[in-house]
């Protein structure tokens, strides 16, 4: 028999992430040993190729969506048009605010207009979606997104949301705070939405000795939730704003977080020090090297994914 009866047709002609095709099989079972042997490698090369189904695929195929109304949908900023502040309301479906159980966490979003659903880190802490049955997100609007079309959407519209995922902030990794009294925060962007979550749920910033947020923006008018600012302080949290394009008269950080925190006075001990990173790729992994190269633990370093 030729080998070319015995190979699926091309991979422009199957179906996304078939199988191999039961009648294939049948064709492997009737060759001679000789011929498997014969025919071996190109078997192998095959395998892994027809038989793997990404993991996206499956998970979006498992998740459970369930429709949800929008209770407020407003800019986040003062002047920028990319930034929302999103709540959705979840009084009539108690388990998903159930399963909001840590700081971190985040859930697929679902709009009619995009039946691909999007990520979303919830900005609001697991114990103020118990009270007011609500989740609350910062969302950040890239043209031709999910999330764009969501910001396109008015109070009271329907959208389709899981139930909370991941793993969050595994803030028991630095904990008790009186052997962890330092914790580096760091967030860009829309990144401050998670952040928020865990300041707001409480990690014992004020039981800790130096406890820093530096957080990155454009400029003022892109850095979302200012009027936090004085609360996060109060419950120990020194906030250090860092803005790469900033109007004159800025005397504040300017750069990058990276470039930032590199300029900042380290007086810490690495063996008692903790951090949390949430934002653009680049910055959490240069600030990584950065704690690294300086001692810090690599199981200290806590992402919420």
């Amino acid at each position: 028999m030729p080998l070319s009866l015995l190979l699926p047709p091309p991979p422009s002609l199957l179906p996304h992430a078939n199988p191999l095709p039961p009648s294939h099989m049948s064709v492997l079972r009737g060759l001679t040993p000789a011929a498997v042997g014969s025919n071996r490698l190109h078997i192998r090369r095959l395998r892994p190729r027809s038989l793997t189904v990404s993991a996206a695929v499956r998970q979006e195929a498992t998740t459970l969506f369930t429709p949800t109304p929008i209770s407020l949908i407003e800019p986040a900023a003062n002047s920028s048009p990319l930034l929302f502040h999103i709540h959705l309301d979840l009084s009539d479906s108690p388990e998903l605010i159930s399963s909001h159980t840590r700081p971190g966490q985040y859930l697929q979003l679902r709009v009619p207009e995009s039946p691909k659903p999007s990520f979303l880190a919830i900005a609001s802490p697991p114990s103020k979606a118990a009270a007011t049955g609500e989740f609350e997100f910062l969302v950040k609007s890239v043209e031709g997104s999910t999330v764009e079309a969501l910001c396109g959407m008015k109070k009271g519209e329907v959208v389709e949301v899981s139930q909370a995922m991941g793993k969050g902030f595994e803030i028991d990794r630095i904990e008790p705070p009186e052997e962890f009294p330092t914790v580096f925060v760091f967030a860009t962007g829309s990144g401050i939405s998670p952040i928020r979550s865990l300041i707001e749920s409480g990690f014992g910033a004020s039981q800790r000795y130096d406890v820093r947020l530096y957080y990155g923006a454009r400029n003022l008018e892109r850095m979302a939730y200012q009027d936090r600012f004085n609360d996060w302080e109060s419950s120990g949290v020194k906030i250090i704003p860092v803005l790469s394009k900033p109007d004159d008269g800025w005397i504040g950080e300017t750069g990058y977080v990276q470039a930032a925190f590199s300029r900042a006075e380290k007086k810490f001990s690495p063996l008692a020090t903790g951090a949390i990173l949430c934002g653009q790729k680049q910055m959490a992994e240069e600030i990584t090297s950065i704690l690294l190269a300086d001692g810090v633990s690599s199981d200290k370093i806590l992402k919420n994914f």
